[in-house]
């Protein structure tokens, strides 16, 4: 049975084996990836697709201005594990996002992706034009899509990360808690 759920602690294994299989190690030198990292993605919106326990889909939805105090959502990466791409699921898990974006509250999503693939959900790029991305970006592939009509009308400047920062472990209680032997299977692994 196929099923959307949340992402959990236990699906990072999963999930990161999924996007190399999809992506390659490449995918950590893309623009969007500076906007992502050391930041936790847009709470209830990191979404995997499953059927019986196994990973197929990921997509996750991050924090960012469009421009100067216009909040919006990045979304990215997406990726369906390649022996089930053409099933429909990178379309469902697409629409589930997007639904549950609007459900809470956020007005609009920008990407960096496939035109035609995208604009079937209304992704356009005409409404990113007046955006830029903080790295190298290809221009016909930013594109934008408002969840609540007008929010992205005259959206200007640089998109940027607005996430909350990713938590970092504390060193010095992890270097205690080794020395005391109580890290478990990180102590073991290290």
């Amino acid at each position: 049975m196929i099923k959307i759920r949340h992402e959990t602690m236990r699906d990072v294994e999963a999930r990161e084996a999924l996007l190399d299989s999809c992506f390659g190690a490449g995918r950590f030198q893309k623009t969007c990836e500076r906007l992502r990292e050391g930041r936790v993605p847009a709470r209830d919106l990191s979404l995997l697709i499953e059927r019986d326990g196994a990973v197929l889909g990921t997509v996750r939805l991050w924090h960012v201005s469009a421009g100067a105090n216009r909040p919006a959502l990045m979304l990215g990466p997406i990726a369906i594990d390649p022996s089930c791409q053409g099933l429909g699921l990178g379309a469902k898990l697409m629409r589930e996002a997007l639904a549950r974006s609007e459900a809470l509250g956020h007005q609009a999503v920008v990407l960096v992706g496939d035109a035609p693939y995208y604009e079937r959900f209304g992704f356009s790029a005409e409404s990113t034009r007046g955006l830029w991305m903080p790295g190298p970006f290809e221009r016909e592939r930013f594109l934008g899509l408002a969840l609540k009509a007008g929010a992205l009308d005259g959206a200007r400047g640089l998109v940027s990360a607005t996430g909350e920062i990713e938590p970092k472990p504390d060193l010095a209680a992890l270097v205690a808690a080794a020395s005391q032997g109580k890290l478990g299977a990180f102590s073991r692994a290290a």
